[in-house]
C-alpha cells in the first residue's frame, strides 16, 4: 500500500508540472499574438501616415511664400540703389542683363504650358512672378539704355540670335509633357538653373543696382525652387493630360 502511494504522489506531481508548462506556453502564445497584432497595427497607422503624407506631396496648390522680397512685395522692382548713379556698367554686366531678361522669359513660358496642360496651381502661381521678373530685368536694361533682347514676346518664341533659348525650351516642354511629376521637375531644373546662373552674374556685377536685382531674382527662384520641391516629393505618376 505505501507503494501504490508513491506512485500516486509521483503521478499527481507529473499532472502538476505539466499543467504548469501548459500554461507557460498558453501565456507565451499570449504574449506572441499581442505582440503580432501590435506590430500590425504599428504597420497600418505608418502606412496611413505614409499615405497621407504622398497625397499633400503631391498637391499641387502649394505655392511660392516669395512675397518677401522686393518685386514680389509691390509687382515693381525698385530701381533706387544707393551710389547707383555714380556706377557705370561693364559689358560683362550688359550681356549678363540680357541673359538674365531670356532665361526669365524661359521659365514664364514653360510654367505658362505646363500651367495649362495639367492644370497645376503651382504653375499658374509662379508664372506671374516670372513676369514680374522679367520686367524688372527690362527696366534696368532701358535705364542703360540696352535694346531689349526679346524684340517678340510671344510664348515659346525667342531670339534668332540666342538659338540656344529655343532648343532649351524645346526639351524642357518635352520633358514636362510626359508626366506631372515631370513638369515638377522641370520647375526644379529651371529654379536652380535660374539660381546657378544669378550666383555668377554676382560674381562679375559691380554697380550696385544690378546687385540688388540679381539678388531679388535669387531670393524669388529660391522661394520658387522649395514650392516645386514641395509639390514633387511624393507626386505620383499621372497620365498625359488629354489634348
Amino acid at each position: 500500500m505505501e507503494l501504490v502511494q508513491k506512485v500516486t504522489v509521483a503521478e499527481e506531481s507529473n499532472k502538476i508540472i505539466n499543467y504548469s508548462d501548459a500554461q507557460s506556453e498558453h501565456r507565451l502564445f499570449l504574449d506572441l499574438n499581442i505582440e503580432d497584432k501590435m506590430k500590425t497595427l504599428v504597420t497600418k497607422i505608418f502606412g496611413l501616415m505614409l499615405f497621407a503624407f504622398l497625397l499633400i506631396g503631391c498637391d499641387t496648390n502649394v505655392v511660392s511664400p516669395d512675397s518677401q522680397t522686393d518685386i514680389s512685395k509691390t509687382g515693381v522692382y525698385d530701381l533706387t540703389s544707393p551710389d547707383e548713379a555714380t556706377y557705370g556698367i561693364t559689358q560683362e554686366e550688359i550681356d549678363g542683363l540680357i541673359h538674365m531678361r531670356i532665361e526669365e522669359k524661359i521659365a514664364r513660358d514653360v510654367y505658362i504650358e505646363l500651367g495649362e496642360l495639367w492644370n497645376a496651381k503651382v504653375f499658374y502661381n509662379i508664372q506671374l512672378s516670372e513676369q514680374t521678373h522679367m520686367d524688372a530685368v527690362k527696366a534696368k536694361l532701358d535705364k542703360f539704355n540696352i535694346p531689349d533682347p526679346l524684340e517678340i514676346d510671344d510664348v515659346g518664341v525667342f531670339p534668332d540670335a540666342y538659338p540656344e533659348f529655343q532648343t532649351l525650351y524645346a526639351g524642357l516642354m518635352a520633358q514636362g509633357s510626359i508626366s506631372l511629376f515631370e513638369a515638377l521637375s522641370v520647375g526644379v531644373f529651371i529654379e536652380e538653373m535660374d539660381i546657378a546662373d544669378l550666383d555668377e552674374q554676382l560674381v562679375v556685377a559691380s554697380n550696385p543696382g544690378i546687385i540688388k536685382l540679381y539678388t531679388n531674382l535669387k531670393d524669388g527662384s529660391i522661394s520658387h525652387l522649395a514650392a516645386f520641391n514641395k509639390n514633387l516629393i511624393g507626386c505620383v505618376f499621372l497620365p498625359k493630360a488629354a489634348e
